[in-house]
């Protein structure tokens, strides 16, 4: 059955932090572009999306979750990330050890990042993709912060939109 339904009023931005502080974002940007040299692409964006759902920032989920589709990625397991624990057999055990780090490095109120988190990660990245994964997380966990805090809208980004590689 099909309605037809005025969507809610998009809301409006607090700020565009990108021309107001330009050497900020030009510096997380080149902190991204580092970030990810090494990884599998696909790993990058379902680390990202899982951050985003976890900091609510629907700007980087929007942005990530078309990333990953034009990069092949399935809706299938983008869709079941929010549910990763209970649907385990969709991802390979890398990319679960790569979930969960990401939690426990975004989620930092539980305290610290668990000693088994962290070799559960250690186990399947080298040490220098690790260092890698880790700075990917810590640099979406920046993004989110300032599209969440600046109320960015999502919706309107296109893959390959901003270039970064």
């Amino acid at each position: 059955m099909t309605t037809n339904q005025e969507h809610a009023h998009e809301h409006t931005p607090r700020m565009q932090l990108a021309k107001l502080a330009p050497e900020v974002y030009k510096a997380v940007l080149a902190l991204e572009i580092a970030s990810r040299k090494g990884l599998d692409p696909t790993l990058v964006e379902l680390v990202k999306i899982r951050a985003s759902q976890l900091n609510h920032c629907a700007f980087c989920l929007d942005m990530h979750t078309k990333d990953a589709l034009a990069a092949g990625e399935s809706v299938e397991r983008i869709v079941l990330l929010g549910t990763w624990e209970e649907s385990r057999h969709f991802y390979t055990e890398k990319e679960l050890a790569a979930i969960e780090l990401t939690e426990a490095v975004t989620v930092l109120t539980d305290g610290f990042v668990p000693d088994e988190v962290y070799e559960k990660a250690a186990k399947h990245f080298e040490e220098k993709e690790l260092a890698q994964l880790i700075s990917v997380i810590a640099t979406i966990n920046v993004w989110n912060r300032f599209g969440v805090t600046t109320r960015m809208v999502p919706g309107h980004y296109t893959p390959g939109m901003y270039k970064t590689s």
